[in-house]
């Protein structure tokens, strides 16, 4: 009676849990791992590139506060050197001084526009520049508009100037 291919010995067939998450194949390690180094290096180079934009932060400040004197008459001739200043500062600070300190008038420009990818300061706005530092009375004949516009260009510049 107890035959071994009898049907009634037959039971269902029990299939196993899933596979537990802990402990992890070790190709998981190692893609955590890779993941984690990942993170720290572009955080590292983000805090980098912060630091290393510092200088265009400050000169931006700085901007915004020259700008606010531009409109006011009295103090325009002193706030056009000033922005010429800011400009020849932040060019210090992204490119060797061997480069920049001593570039003037149109070649000054020139490089302006060069790594600021405009041609306002050579066509212009170089020259209202370098005339508000030697002639403060240059200033006071500027209108609102090219005004505006200077202060457009800086400000450009400053953002996106690349070397």
């Amino acid at each position: 009676m107890n035959d071994p291919t009898s049907l009634d010995r037959l039971h269902d067939i029990v299939a196993p849990g899933p596979a537990p998450w802990w402990p992890m194949p070790p190709a998981w390690y190692w893609l955590i791992g890779l993941a984690l180094i990942l993170g720290i290096l572009f955080g590292l180079h983000c805090l980098l590139q912060w630091q290393h934009n510092r200088y265009r932060r400050e000169a931006l400040a700085e901007l915004s506060r020259q700008e606010r004197a531009l409109f006011d008459l009295t103090q325009r001739a002193q706030a056009l050197a000033a922005l010429a200043e800011l400009l020849k500062r932040a060019a210090l600070s992204a490119w060797p001084r061997v480069k920049v300190a001593s570039l003037t008038g149109p070649a000054w420009s020139a490089f302006l526009d060069h790594t600021g990818s405009t041609a306002a300061f050579s066509q212009r706005l170089g020259a209202i520049l370098e005339n508000a530092s030697y002639d403060p009375r240059s200033a006071a004949a500027l209108d609102e508009s090219a005004l505006r516009e200077l202060v457009a260009v800086v400000r450009h510049w400053l953002k996106h100037h690349r070397r």
